[in-house]
């Protein structure tokens, strides 16, 4: 229901409600749903411990940017205590954390930062770091199998900042070890269909390819459509096996890790950032200095170690 836009942050005894606004960009896979789970939950203890109560408010503008920009007006115009967003379009929300600032309401960018206007503060984790740190297990991975990879890279959106930072780590990480060439690159803007027709399209065209990197194992399934459609959907140790490198471990990428059809993979940690996301929502209400930016390192995963980490959203969801 919505809140009311007259009511004040209510004192109850010592402990004081704060009303965070959440817009969610959209809601297709299981990850935003685990943050949300997840940060709702660590509230129920970790606000009562410092005084308050989260009355969590939620919208999702079902991946319009505009939607999202009116999302977040009807939070401004309700006069909440924080507001987090995850942004539809990095180039578009800067309008929205203006219009907050000019209402004086904090604004958090969880997830994909702002490249239009800075936040008060960014809470989600670090898409090099992430990338590199899969790079780097592959180009050892590549060179203990004596194979000269010849690559597929299936991009992200590169509306998204963790898919351009994807892709700057995995160029870096190319230029430097020398493991592979990348060969094509599939723009997909995070579809499911075109993780598919993209895929398909470019191991048709070379033949000659001998890896893959997914930028996101979200859609996971239809990249193993796409390698079935060739005959190379194939695990680990079989000949007609693709070695891939696939970011987050989502629950079709952990179902394929499982599967030994990803090799490798480094976490999108969906638990660690909703605590911190709670953590800087307190901090920033009881006046408390936050930093610019507040990121998580994820784990690197392989066949053999992903079942022994734990806090691992994947077991618990499914897309």
């Amino acid at each position: 229901a919505p809140a009311e836009a007259t009511s004040a942050p209510a004192a109850s005894g010592d402990v004081k409600t704060v009303k965070v606004c959440v817009s969610w960009n959209e809601k297709v896979h299981s990850l935003i749903q685990a943050w949300q789970d997840y940060f709702e939950a660590y509230g129920e203890t970790y606000g009562p411990e410092n005084g308050l109560k989260f009355d969590w408010i939620i919208n999702v503008a079902n991946g319009d940017a505009t939607q999202q920009a009116n999302n977040i007006q009807d939070c401004i115009n309700q006069k909440v205590d924080v507001i987090v967003a995850r942004a539809q379009d990095a180039g578009t929300i800067g309008a929205s954390i203006e219009a907050a600032k000019a209402a004086g309401i904090p604004f958090i960018t969880l997830d994909r930062t702002s490249t239009s206007g800075d936040p008060t503060t960014h809470v989600g984790e670090d898409s090099y770091l992430q990338a590199k740190t899969t790079a780097t297990a592959f180009a050892q991975l590549l060179k203990d199998n004596n194979v000269e990879g010849k690559c597929i890279e299936v991009q992200g959106d590169l509306l998204d900042s963790n898919a351009v930072a994807r892709h700057n780590a995995w160029k870096d990480i190319e230029a430097e070890s020398k493991a592979w060439t990348t060969i094509a690159e599939v723009p997909t803007e995070w579809k499911a269909e075109k993780f598919y027709s993209g895929t398909l399209n470019a191991l048709q065209a070379h033949p000659e390819a001998n890896c893959l990197y997914v930028a996101s194992d979200f859609a996971f399934s239809s990249v193993e459509n796409a390698l079935q459609a060739v005959g190379k959907l194939a695990p680990t140790g079989d000949p007609n096996h693709i070695w891939v490198a696939a970011e987050d471990v989502n629950p079709q990428g952990y179902t394929a890790m499982l599967k030994k059809y990803i090799d490798v993979g480094t976490t999108w940690e969906a638990y660690d950032v909703s605590v911190m996301l709670v953590q800087t929502i307190t901090k920033i209400v009881k006046g408390e200095t936050v930093d610019a930016k507040s990121l998580i390192a994820g784990r690197l995963a392989t066949p053999a170690t992903v079942d022994t980490l734990e806090h691992l959203y994947a077991k618990e969801y499914t897309d």
